[in-house]
């Protein structure tokens, strides 16, 4: 290509059909919390499909920590402390967290005197809506309400989430 112009249309057309989202993901902070996007991931002692797996997860929508990555693997840890490599195309962006310890109370308001909305057991997994200060909102199978940012792994301490 001769001109200038065109060749820089083309580059960007490229990188955006090609590599725009690896590019965006490159951006984003390390540690980060994503979520398992699939049912079924293998967790590999190392960085590339020549790696054996460690371990299988089973529970799509799992929130689990980027702690590293390399080229097109993701370096994760989860909730028990379990650390390993899996491809960026099983993990995502949607913010989810588990709940800990014991069975815990969520709240109508982000206040321990409001109104509980119902019982969650612990390793049930929630959708992350919002945290301010130490509460977070949450849903689950449909249910909304508010725990304690102790209550639920997968949000940093002092996380502010919008």
């Amino acid at each position: 290509m001769r001109h200038p112009a065109l060749r820089l249309l083309v580059g960007l057309f490229l990188g955006a059909v090609l590599g725009g989202a690896a590019r965006v993901e490159k951006n984003e902070p390390i540690p980060r919390f994503v979520s398992l996007r699939s049912d079924t991931v293998n967790l590999r002692i190392g960085p590339g499909d020549r790696y054996p797996v460690e371990w299988v997860y089973h529970r799509k929508g799992l929130p689990v920590e980027i702690v590293g990555q390399f080229d097109q693997w993701r370096r994760v840890r989860d909730w028990q402390g379990t650390e390993g490599w899996v491809h960026q195309r099983l993990v995502t962006g949607v913010r989810n967290v588990i709940v800990k310890g014991a069975q815990r109370t969520l709240y109508a308001e982000a206040d321990a005197e409001a109104a509980p909305v119902a019982k969650l057991d612990p390793g049930v997994i929630a959708h992350l809506l919002e945290c301010r200060k130490e509460w977070c909102r949450i849903e689950t199978q449909n249910i909304k309400g508010w725990l304690t940012r102790g209550d639920v792994w997968g949000v940093y301490p002092d996380e502010v989430v919008r």
